[in-house]
């Protein structure tokens, strides 16, 4: 069958006569009622990746929409015609203020020419005329979502997790020797002995669903329950990832549609945790109600697979998130966008962002996103700061650079074992800020021994002299005060400290007895 066509064959098809063809700059002329347009898409961008563009006019008026493989149905709104162009709006999203973006369909000879965009993606691409039939089998099957329930605590993650996650610095470049040679090294490096005990497998893992509709991981992993099994033998647990999406943030394959049968598959393999990132699920599930309802979806077929995985929601921070993680069974939730390796954005999350979060605390925590420590975009200082913020944040500790290439200086800040101590305190308490002045501020994070951590930051650009006062400790008097990154005792009278720029001063104080 020939699936060229000329426009006035297209226009004619549905519902426009020979004389509108030519009417290109006569006023919007309606289809006939009853007519529909179906265009099938065989090369299309890959992000979103629409397959088919349906258009029909009813007695109320146009009604139409895409189907994507990235978000399924796409409604249009707004629709106009004009000549042998047809523009609609379809929902945007990630671009503040602007909530919609503007689209056309356009009758070419080589076919309809369809152009437009979501979030930071153009599209244009060629279709074809495609049967019903053809349509139905290019449908998006909307899969609905059980009721939102209650995911009962099981006790995992009495402290920020610890580990290793392959994104920051592999992305989707990754494969099983890779995992492999990042377990070896949280051996041979000490950095399993300080704590750091997950090897998360981030996006990039995925292959193609069976005909059992069980999804098969692709060339890369030959064999994952043999890879979880390398790992468990050094000590180590094995993380994966996944989303309640159609599609991963990669363009891998999601779990819509697969939630529980996907959980099974994770349990079997022996999967220890499931970083759950919403990536285009975003366009499904985009209210309060739909994100929480995923989510719960998920948790609840973690538990009922019967092994403790700990469950980590990645919806960036919306809706509240800390209010309800533990509730559909997450232990800790990401409560940003993804952190970079500068400062300004490392400083962004960690002062500014994760900060408005609540709920912290055993079995549930704030994830201010992975640790860029290694990956050379931050001066050791800055990196100094990157670790001191975390550890009073009471923040999962997730490396994201390559373990095989970890400098004496990346070690020493990942290893210090007083650091990690203070992130690790039972009483799971996040530290907040209690005095800022300028760019000048003094974090205060209690601790289970009745102690206080304390942390000076300086995120100006010049060294500064700081003060510390007791008022500051929340101890009436400080008996000892001991400099965690210098590993030395500090005189409690002698509280003045020169702070270098983007730098941190960290300190444990013990009360006067």
């Amino acid at each position: 069958m020939n699936h060229r066509f000329t426009a006035a064959l297209v226009l004619a098809m549905i519902g426009l006569g020979p004389l509108e063809v030519e009417a290109r700059t006569s006023p919007i002329l309606p289809v006939a009622e009853g007519g529909t347009l179906r265009v099938a898409f065989d090369h299309r961008e890959p992000r979103p990746g629409v397959r088919l563009l349906e258009l029909a006019r009813t007695r109320t008026g146009w009604r139409g929409q895409l189907t994507s493989d990235w978000y399924g149905t796409m409604p249009m709104s707004r629709i106009v015609r004009s000549g042998g162009t047809i523009s609609f709006d379809i929902r945007n999203i990630n671009t503040p203020g602007v909530p919609v973006r503007r689209w056309s369909a356009t009758v070419t000879p080589a076919g309809i020419v369809l152009a437009g965009g979501i979030w930071d993606q153009d599209v244009r691409q060629t279709g074809r005329r495609a049967t019903a039939a053809q349509a139905a089998a290019l449908a998006h099957r909307e899969v609905p979502l059980p009721p939102l329930g209650t995911v009962a605590p099981d006790g995992l993650a009495a402290t920020p997790p610890m580990g290793w996650s392959s994104w920051n610095r592999f992305a989707d470049k990754i494969d099983d020797r890779t995992i492999r040679a990042m377990a070896d090294a949280l051996v041979s490096s000490g950095l399993r002995d300080a704590g750091y005990r997950y090897v998360n497998i981030d996006d990039g893992w995925q292959g193609d669903r069976g005909s059992d509709g069980e999804l098969r991981p692709n060339a890369k992993f030959p064999d994952m329950k043999a890879l979880a099994d390398y790992v468990h033998a050094r000590g180590l647990k094995l993380g994966i990832y996944s989303s309640p999406g159609l599609r991963t943030c990669a363009g891998y394959e999601g779990s819509y549609g697969h939630v529980e049968q996907d959980a099974r598959t994770f349990a079997r393999w022996g999967v220890d945790y499931l970083k759950y990132d919403l990536c285009s699920g975003e366009w499904q599930y985009a209210e309060a109600d739909t994100v929480r309802r995923a989510y719960h979806q998920m948790g609840a077929a973690l538990k009922a697979t019967g092994r403790p995985i700990v469950y980590s929601l990645c919806e960036y921070g919306r809706f509240d998130v800390a209010a309800w993680g533990r509730s559909v069974g997450g232990h800790l939730w990401r409560t940003t966008g993804d952190i970079t390796d500068d400062y300004a954005k490392m400083s962004e999350i960690g002062f500014e962002r994760n900060p408005r979060f609540g709920y912290a605390g055993p079995g549930g925590w704030n994830d201010p996103d992975m640790l860029e420590i290694g990956n050379g975009g931050m001066s050791e200082d800055e990196y100094r700061t990157h670790m001191t913020l975390w550890a009073m944040s009471a923040a999962p500790l997730m490396m994201g650079h390559d373990l095989r290439e970890t400098s004496p200086a990346a070690r020493a800040l990942l290893v210090n074992r007083e650091a990690i101590a203070i992130d690790q305190d039972p009483a799971g308490m996040q530290g907040k800020a209690v005095r800022v002045s300028g760019q000048q501020e003094v974090w205060l994070k209690r601790l289970a021994d009745g102690g206080a951590a304390i942390a000076l930051f300086n995120r100006g650009e010049r060294l500064v002299t700081m003060a510390l006062t007791p008022a500051d400790t929340g101890l009436q008097r400080i008996g000892t005060l001991r400099d965690i990154w210098r590993h030395v005792d500090v005189e409690p009278s002698a509280l003045t400290f020169d702070v270098p720029p983007h730098g941190a001063v960290f300190m444990r104080a013990t009360g006067a007895r």
